[in-house]
């Protein structure tokens, strides 16, 4: 899967599953964008990690919530890397509260980073895919969207929402030479989740999951990669699920026969 000479955004690329798919993108060979909020050391971390295949890493501080942030930043990426080739909508937030306790500036943060942020960068990505005639988004979606879990009801509307959301641009952008595709991962460790993923919660997942352990950002890279590539260029409005096997799971308990 070659994807040299191409220039690729990913949100939120320093740290977690966004420093995983810009490091596999660059390994591909294309060079890598990223906005997200400040965060130094990973930030460092990353461009490390691009710069270290030779290939190009231009990351600016912002949030995705903000739609004038990320068309200044998508005009960025032109003036200093080239046309933007590829477009990763990843960055988001995590919020785990009864429904009941939580309030409008609640679902208002949550929404503006998971499901606006999704829809700013598709937006800033079609203008300047669109003339063109060629371009890839991908969008991080999540199981939770089909396997829900009790107090995340913010994260996972915002998470509904990108499916459906991908679903419709895939169809109305088709026509335009823009693949649009959605990858759901399942329970991945991360930055993000580390104080969610006690003991506790990971022995449950490590009994739920098929392939029985918890994935690593480097399993939804590659997918990412996938869809990416021209090995993916029939594939449209699609959400691949990489959970380990985690939603196909409904064993409740029933002994075999003797």
């Amino acid at each position: 899967m070659d994807l040299s000479g191409k220039v690729a955004v990913v949100t939120g690329a320093s740290r977690g599953i966004g420093q995983g798919i810009a490091v596999a993108l660059a390994e591909a060979g294309a060079d890598v964008a990223s906005l997200h909020l400040p965060e130094p050391d990973g930030n460092r971390d990353t461009v490390e990690q691009v710069e270290a295949l030779e290939r190009r890493a231009l990351f600016v501080d912002g949030s995705t919530a903000a739609p004038d942030v990320v068309e200044a930043f998508a005009d960025r990426v032109t003036d200093e890397l080239g046309d933007i080739d590829i477009w990763v909508n990843n960055a988001a937030a995590i919020m785990v509260k009864p429904f009941l306790e939580t309030s409008d500036e609640d679902w208002s943060r949550l929404l503006g980073s998971n499901l606006f942020g999704y829809i700013h960068g598709a937006r800033a990505a079609v203008r300047r895919m669109a003339p063109r005639r060629t371009g890839r988004i991908v969008n991080i979606s999540s199981i939770t969207a089909h396997q829900a879990i009790t107090d995340m009801t913010a994260y996972i509307t915002a998470k509904g929402g990108v499916v459906s959301f991908t679903k419709a641009l895939a169809l109305e952008v088709g026509p335009l030479g823009i693949g649009v595709n959605a990858v759901a991962p399942g329970a991945i460790s991360t930055p993000l989740n580390a104080e969610l993923y006690t003991p506790a919660v990971r022995a449950v997942y490590e009994d739920r999951i098929a392939l029985g352990r918890i994935g690593v950002p480097r399993d939804i890279a590659t997918a990412v990669l996938f869809l990416c590539s021209d090995a993916a260029s029939y594939v449209c409005g699609h959400e691949l699920v990489v959970d380990g096997g985690m939603t196909i799971n409904g064993n409740v308990g029933f002994e075999p026969e003797s």
